[in-house]
């Protein structure tokens, strides 16, 4: 049963439940006046939380509901939450700033509640209807001593895709036509295909198939295929429809008289040493290219001798603040390499903000990008 078929249900209903959801809190937590200190601190433990579990523990919490349900609410649930506890502080904190017995500020103080208990809602709302709305971003990537008929090569990079009920098979579908539009010389697709077992594998990697690149369909797994047990069938029904998934693996291309080593691995989990054993698939008299989900691999790649990495996993953090001129996301605390391009004096990462979305079907400050990258010398 596909979640297509539920679409209306999570997304149309489900959107306004969130919205009501953050209402309500922040209604609840001005009523009872609960201290500001309490709801910022209730903010910081939910994210952390949330970030530090969700790898392992969300697999399994998804296991307990019914399938056809599970990936569209339980996203909202954590929209309510967030956004209803962000809304709950902000407001909580105003009203702990201005003293509501001062006849003169109560106006003031009606307006500004008004305008943040308003915020977290049209936040959502914003994020919720634009998530989709995916950007060709094209990036020239510098590298030192580039092989002369490497030099201007076009590397496509899609990541991230949670298919399923927030981003349909018909989503994946425009991306791949978008995509062809773009001629690249290599297709890359860098993981998280689905967020579990029961999303639509086969459907999504049918329509991945439809990518056209002169030189080949590549792509690592990612942490989604990891927990839904999934990682030898794709690369098995990939194989069957012209793709190649490495896993820990390498691959010698060609083109002219210059040759690129390409690897790809597996998720590489935080708490296991990264890239370990790889040196054998590392060929230091090519160019070297290594397929990694996670972007935390960056430094160790380099040290390893690979030129250039293409990652995925943060979803460009997937939901960005500005507060004085600096941006703010959840995913900076867990890693510095968060979305775009990192160079270090012989190395150089990608990391794509993706296209789908997870735990909360909304993007805001990231949106979902189609990546062409081109080599050059720098």
């Amino acid at each position: 049963m596909g979640y297509e078929k539920f679409l209306p249900i999570a997304d149309v209903p489900g959107a306004i439940i969130a919205t009501l959801g953050a209402f309500a809190l922040v209604w609840l937590a001005k009523r009872w006046r609960v201290p500001y200190f309490v709801s910022l601190s209730a903010v910081f433990l939910l994210l952390i939380s949330y970030f530090s579990v969700e790898e392992n523990l969300i697999p399994a919490v998804r296991r307990m509901f019914p399938a056809e349900y599970r990936a569209a609410w339980i996203p909202v649930m954590i929209t309510v939450i967030f956004f209803g506890i962000i809304g709950t502080a902000v407001c909580v904190f105003i009203r702990s700033r201005v003293p509501a017995f001062h006849s003169e500020r109560r106006h003031f103080l009606r307006t500004a509640t008004a305008a943040a208990c308003a915020a977290p809602a049209l936040a959502l709302a914003t994020g919720f209807i634009t998530r989709k709305d995916f950007h060709i971003r094209e990036v020239d990537v510098p590298i030192t001593g580039l092989p002369k008929d490497l030099q201007g090569l076009r590397l496509l990079q899609v990541s991230d895709f949670h298919t399923g009920a927030f981003f349909t098979v018909a989503d994946v579908a425009r991306v791949v036509d978008a995509a062809n539009q773009l001629r690249p010389d290599l297709a890359f697709i860098t993981g998280d295909l689905i967020t579990d077992e029961y999303d639509p594998l086969d459907a999504c990697l049918q329509q991945l198939s439809r990518l056209k690149a002169a030189s080949g369909i590549w792509g690592c797994m990612g942490n989604h295929e990891a927990f839904a047990n999934v990682e030898r069938y794709v690369q098995r029904q990939a194989a069957l429809l012209g793709m190649t998934f490495l896993r820990r693996q390498a691959v010698k291309l060609k083109f002219g008289a210059s040759n690129m080593n390409l690897v790809g691995v597996d998720y590489q989990r935080r708490n296991h040493p990264y890239l370990q054993g790889i040196e054998p698939l590392v060929d230091l008299s090519s160019f070297n290219l290594l397929l990694s989900h996670s972007p935390d691999v960056f430094p160790i790649a380099a040290q390893k001798g690979f030129d250039l990495t293409l990652s995925g996993h943060t979803h460009g953090g997937q939901i960005n603040f500005e507060i004085l001129g600096k941006n703010l996301n959840i995913t900076d605390f867990f890693t510095p390499y968060t979305k775009g391009l990192y160079t270090q004096p012989d190395s150089s990462i990608y990391v794509t903000s993706g296209l789908g979305t997870i735990g909360m079907p909304v993007r805001i400050g990231a949106p979902p990008e189609i990546t062409l990258i081109r080599l050059c010398n720098s």
